[in-house]
């Protein structure tokens, strides 16, 4: 697998957990990627909306445009994953007991 792999599921994972993390389940790009850097996973704002739009494919998280700014919704499916419940090709699995 090549190193690109492995960051994109790294963050696909992250942008799960940080969506679980508060209420509502729903956060904006802004707020994601600032979450992304406190687990030294810089990423452009570009690649970041890449991500979030593969995610949204997946039926993972909604994603809905504020002004410029995208919003993330956490889904039902998104959440199943970030709690390690089920196993999705393309995002990394997450540890037991986390």
């Amino acid at each position: 697998m090549a190193l690109e792999d492995v960051m994109n599921e790294h963050y696909r994972l992250v942008v799960l957990r940080l969506l679980n993390e508060v209420p509502g389940f729903k956060l904006n790009e802004s707020i994601l990627q600032d979450g992304l850097a406190r687990y030294n996973l810089t990423i452009s704002r570009d690649a970041l909306r890449t991500q979030l739009h593969w995610l949204a494919e997946q039926q993972y998280v909604k994603v809905e445009t504020v002004g410029q700014t995208l919003l993330a919704s956490l889904t039902q499916r998104g959440l199943d994953v970030a709690l390690g419940h089920a196993f999705a090709p393309g995002i990394k699995r997450p540890r037991p007991n986390l």
